[in-house]
């Protein structure tokens, strides 16, 4: 892979890293189900109109849709606000692998390999050792929330392959067009009128650059630098690349808010990452050696 794709992957995986700084930024002003709506809602506008829609069913863009908007990121939001720390919460999520790995053997009807239990097994017990450890930065309510917008992420990614090859920027564009008004409905009626425009008039430039890059960053140039990387390289090259997101996350959690980095916590770290590594890592070590 020539140096430019390196360091293009390893802008993408630092933005999708340090992008939970961003949102904690961001959610200390704004309620996180329309902070949810804004970033969707400028994912969509103006790209939509410039984007042309992807030749897959309606059902697939909605299902998306409803399953990363909602079900991820305003899980994701929510939990983020008070219930669980940032590099935690960079680290947790990543457990959408195995829940993707467990429902792509459900479909198939394969059955899981032994290495893949032992990752599973790994990671198990990472999620573990943050459970045991919780504290008033992150609560057992946190952290079953991060896991459930995990699953759902896993829920979006079988969806989206059963899409099959399409230009993943325009997917993930008309995809949020079926994100942003359930998260404003969810936000009328959960966050609420009042709350909703005091979030917006206590908005600073912080905030605003918060969502512009949540929406323009993580979204539009992340996944679009993502798919074209995948388009010219095999999937084996730069998938293990992800590995790096949590680590950013932690890292970036840690020298900009001053999150404390505990033993147990780089346990758990160490823990997860391994089987993250080794699900990632063992089949292609396994092809190169046959």
């Amino acid at each position: 892979m020539p140096p430019r794709h390196v360091l293009l992957a390893l802008a993408v995986v630092a933005i999708w890293g340090s992008n939970f700084v961003v949102i904690k930024v961001a959610l200390a002003q704004l309620p996180p189900l329309l902070f949810a709506t804004l970033r969707f809602t400028l994912a969509v506008l103006p790209a939509v109109f410039f984007l042309p829609r992807p030749a897959v069913p309606w059902r697939s863009l909605a299902a998306y849709g409803l399953l990363v908007g909602v079900g991820q990121f305003g899980l994701l939001y929510l939990a983020m606000r008070s219930q669980i720390s940032p590099g935690l919460a960079s680290l947790v999520i990543q457990t959408q692998v195995f829940f993707t790995l467990l429902l792509a053997m459900r479909v198939a009807q394969e059955k899981v390999r032994g290495y893949q239990w032992l990752a599973l097994g790994l990671a198990a017990l990472g999620i573990g050792t943050i459970a045991i450890h919780t504290d008033g930065s992150t609560t057992v309510l946190g952290l079953a929330m991060v896991l459930t917008a995990a699953f759902s992420w896993a829920c979006g990614n079988i969806v989206g392959k059963s899409a099959g090859r399409v230009n993943m920027l325009a997917y993930m564009v008309w995809t949020s067009l079926f994100a942003a008004p359930p998260l404003l409905a969810l936000s009328l009626v959960v966050e609420g009128p009042v709350q909703m425009l005091a979030g917006l008039q206590r908005a600073d430039a912080a905030a605003w650059a918060a969502v512009l890059w949540q929406a323009l960053g993580n979204t539009l140039f992340g996944y679009g630098v993502w798919g074209w990387l995948l388009a010219r390289h095999p999937a084996a090259t730069i998938v293990p690349m992800a590995l790096l997101v949590p680590v950013f996350g932690i890292g970036s959690a840690a020298l900009l808010l001053g999150e404390p980095l505990p033993a147990w916590k780089l346990v758990a770290a160490a823990l997860v990452l391994s089987g993250l590594a080794l699900n990632l890592l063992w089949p292609l070590w396994k092809t190169r050696s046959a």
